[in-house]
């Protein structure tokens, strides 16, 4: 079985100072990349900031013998994603694979959520991914090739108790992936979402008896694999959690017509088969989900 390298290649990873981040800079280093290991270096709720941890990761990097170098800039403005890709730019003269891994948790309930605990989590999670993927994106597009890597989560995809803001940012990551694969697709850029579990300082406190099972590094294969090109797969979502992987879809059901009849009544009278899931279709595009109508209102007129 043949090794999959990354020689030549250019990754920055986000967050890269701990845990998951941390994780996937050094294998990427360990299979010929050089690495941006950006890191705020603050507390899990985002305040404070040191460069230390992202040095320490670089340090590691450098004592495999790989190269690397630290950034200390915050994801969650546009000068910082800026600053973040000129840093590989500068180094190494150019960017071939985003790992956007960055993230800081503020959970509380929804009736106590207040804008200081919504607008640090989105800046981060979400328009951090958008702050640093599109200086980097202007690079992809000129040389026919990239790679992105969203750091989704279960939270929401499934929801969790006491994370609207983490859910909504992270949900939104995947659709933010979906639409880069749309539009990355004609250039060679791929684009998708992870839905990691693992034992990191955000996690450690969450996660009870199953802490043990949740090694971060059983999740870097699949970011690994996602950013390499030979993986042709773009606008995935996939779950890795304790060297299990899978795949999140989103399904769509045949759901009923009725056309110019349709009330609230028949609505009513409909919800069993609505949310039947019996031949469910999986559309990658809403031109699919428009083709599934179609067919279904030309089979209704006969």
């Amino acid at each position: 079985m043949s090794e999959l390298g990354f020689d030549g290649k250019v990754a920055i990873i986000t967050g890269g100072g701990n845990g998951l981040g941390r994780e996937h800079a050094l294998e990427f280093a360990r299979r010929g990349a050089r690495v941006v290991v950006n890191d705020l270096g603050g507390a899990v709720d985002g305040t404070g900031g040191s460069l230390s941890a992202a040095e320490s990761v670089v340090a590691e990097i450098e004592a495999l013998g790989g190269e690397a170098v630290a950034n200390g800039d915050t994801v969650a403005t546009e000068k910082g994603g800026e600053a973040i890709v000129k840093t590989a730019i500068d180094a190494f003269g150019q960017v071939d694979i985003v790992v956007n891994n960055a993230g800081i948790l503020r959970d509380k309930t929804f009736h106590n959520m207040i804008d200081d605990l919504l607008s640090p989590v989105i800046d981060v999670h979400l328009k951090g991914a958008f702050f640093v993927t599109r200086p980097a994106w202007i690079h992809f597009r000129e040389q026919g090739s990239g790679r992105v890597i969203n750091t989704s989560s279960a939270s929401g995809i499934l929801g969790n108790f006491g994370q609207t803001n983490y859910g909504a940012a992270k949900m939104g990551l995947v659709g933010f992936t979906r639409v880069l694969a749309a539009e990355g697709a004609k250039y060679n850029i791929r684009a998708n979402a992870i839905a990691p579990a693992a034992r990191t300082r955000m996690t450690e406190d969450l996660l009870g008896p199953m802490a043990d099972s949740l090694d971060p590094k059983l999740v870097t294969p699949l970011v690994v694999w996602l950013a390499h090109h030979e993986c042709e797969t773009t606008g995935g979502i996939y779950s890795a959690a304790g060297g299990t992987v899978a795949r999140f879809f989103i399904g769509l059901t045949q759901g009923t017509h009725r056309g110019a009849d349709i009330s609230v009544e028949s609505v009513r009278d409909d919800w069993d088969d609505i949310n039947d899931e019996t031949g469910y279709i999986v559309p990658n595009s809403p031109a699919d989900e428009f083709a599934k109508l179609i067919a279904q209102w030309k089979a209704a007129q006969g």
